[in-house]
């Protein structure tokens, strides 16, 4: 029973932080400093990256290179925050779990038994095999935590409803 309620508990959290995301919620514009580096994608998908002005309840203005653009609140698909990228503590974190999970894996691989198998490092020693797993984990992890979008989605439009029947 007691496995039963973590099983659901597990399936249920993701639905739950789902249901919590306000990026569709226009007013949160409003707390975006004037002069900060935004990316606006319209519906049309064309992209502006500029500094934020100002938003009202009808637009948002905004400066992409010498000019001044108002776009319609109907027009916009996303904003995105552009000053904040954590792509080097995304690395050096994920980085760091990856060395620590790939000489873990080593020191296992490195284990020598009696076993027939064709996957065995006892030959080269179990310093080496926690080494080279750390290493190897590092450069996954680093990669994998650089390649993460890092830049906070400000507002993002509802998709929009079909018509057509289920």
């Amino acid at each position: 029973m007691r496995y039963a309620a973590l099983a659901s508990l597990l399936i249920l959290l993701p639905c739950s932080l789902r249901a919590q995301d306000k990026r569709g919620d226009w007013k949160a514009l409003y707390g975006v400093r004037s002069g900060e580096k935004i990316e606006l994608v319209e519906t049309s998908m064309k992209k502006h990256v500029g500094t934020f002005s100002t938003v009202t309840d009808e637009a948002v203005q905004m400066r992409e290179g010498a000019n001044d653009i108002g776009i319609a609140k109907e027009n916009v698909a996303r904003v995105t925050m552009l000053d904040k990228s954590h792509r080097g503590r995304n690395a050096l974190i994920l980085g760091a779990a990856g060395a620590g999970a790939g000489a873990g894996i080593g020191a296992a691989a490195s284990r020598c038994s009696t076993s027939t198998t064709s996957f065995n490092l006892c030959g080269i020693g179990r310093g080496v095999a926690v080494g080279f797993g750390g290493l190897v984990g590092l450069a996954g992890g680093a990669g994998i935590g650089a390649a993460i979008p890092s830049h906070p989605t400000i507002y993002r439009a509802e998709p929009a409803k079909s018509n057509t029947p289920r």
